[in-house]
């Protein structure tokens, strides 16, 4: 049964870790993963909004250009290809089109189409593509997109997302944990 997948990039394909180097170097800071309690970094990094955004505009290429996968993030993408229909949802601003594209060209990661919406909004690019199932890692988009959209999202376990979930919000610890779940959601459909 052909379904739409909905992934989003950053913290979901992409390893969850791979801002920490790029906040380390700039700031002096000796953080990890577990650090990220929350999805803004502003009061780790003890900065302003402006000052946050103008550190992302002169990182931001570099962090998307280097971005390691997810563990097997590939693996799993592989084994849908031929399958599913993989829309990738991003946050990430459309200035980022070519080195995204690049990146997903680089990583031999296969998608039938990607939208780079520009906010975290992403409830209507779900609409408008029409997805039947959303990988995410942002909780709030997570919750969102589930009650919205009436459709369940997997939800990638990291530290800064650990809020209660609705029923249709899935966490799971991994790309392995992921597919065992899709494929028992599909041969239960």
């Amino acid at each position: 049964m052909r379904k739409r997948f909905g992934i989003d990039i950053d913290g979901t394909i992409t390893c969850p870790t791979t801002f920490v180097p790029y906040i380390n170097e700039s700031f002096k800071l000796n953080i990890t993963l577990d650090d990220m309690t929350e999805y803004d970094l502003r009061p780790l990094l003890k900065v302003t909004e402006e000052e946050f955004w103008k550190w992302m505009d002169t990182v931001e290429p570099t962090i998307y250009k280097n971005a390691p996968l997810a563990k097997h993030a590939k693996t799993v993408i592989d084994e849908w290809k031929n399958r599913h229909e993989l829309i990738y949802i991003s946050a990430r601003r459309d200035d980022y089109s070519p080195i995204t594209h690049n990146w997903f060209k680089e990583n031999e990661m296969h998608y039938n189409h990607i939208d780079l919406v520009g906010s975290h909004d992403k409830l209507q690019a779900v609409r408008k593509h029409k997805i039947d199932l959303f990988f995410e890692d942002k909780h709030d988009n997570a919750c969102d997109i589930s009650e919205e959209c009436d459709i369940p999202v997997i939800l990638f376990n990291t530290p800064y997302n650990q809020e209660p979930i609705p029923k249709n919000v899935i966490r799971v610890n991994d790309w392995i944990e992921a597919n065992k779940w899709v494929t028992d959601w599909i041969s239960n459909k």
